[in-house]
């Protein structure tokens, strides 16, 4: 089965990102996408490991000690197959990880919320559950994740789609008028 893409402004868009109904429920998944057991943290872009490094000492309150310390120690990010990412606690959870309740969740986004400092979090986190891979240019992908099924739920609930459900991210990492020509494109 060939998949459908819609191209704007030289940006690939899977046609899972349109058909796919997405809404996270934090209260089921326990922040799964921030606690992925893997080799490999967040995918970081240079100007965000500079964005991060600038703001690391106003992050400081909002990390767990055994973060910090490891941050301290091993930094917050590295470099694996050519790609920036940030680190992990004992190849799980990403190192800037903190938990309100049961529930994993960003001390950056915590932070850029409490208006400490102006980055809201690194966009590949922003745009999860799309992904962006690079062919010559940008292809935005819908990436399944088995901890992400009560989002597919509630998103069949509110009719949501992963597209408008990352309106912001894709906004911030696209702009505006790409978001709605990308959606007006969809939609012919």
């Amino acid at each position: 089965m060939q998949r459908k893409f819609i191209e704007i402004q030289d940006v690939f868009v899977n046609s899972d990102v349109f058909e796919t109904k997405f809404t996270c429920d934090l209260e089921k998944c326990k922040g799964a996408c921030c606690t992925m057991e893997s080799d490999y943290g967040a995918p970081l872009n240079e100007d965000e490991v500079e964005i991060i490094n600038n703001i690391l000492p106003d992050l400081k309150d909002y990390i767990p000690e055994i973060s910090w310390n490891q941050i301290n120690r091993d930094g917050f990010y590295e470099e694996k197959q050519g790609q920036l990412m940030t680190t992990s606690i004992n190849k799980h959870e990403c190192v800037f990880v903190y938990y309100d309740g049961d529930i994993a969740k960003c001390a950056i986004e915590k932070a850029y919320f409490d208006g400490k400092v102006k980055f809201r979090k690194p966009i590949s986190c922003h745009l999860f559950p799309i992904r962006v891979s690079n062919f010559g240019g940008p292809v935005l992908k819908y990436e399944k994740y088995e901890d992400c099924f009560p989002a597919l739920e509630k998103g069949n609930e509110t009719n949501i789609s992963v597209f408008e459900f990352c309106k912001d991210a894709l906004e911030r990492a696209f702009g505006k008028l790409w978001f709605k020509q990308t959606g007006d494109s969809n939609r012919e």
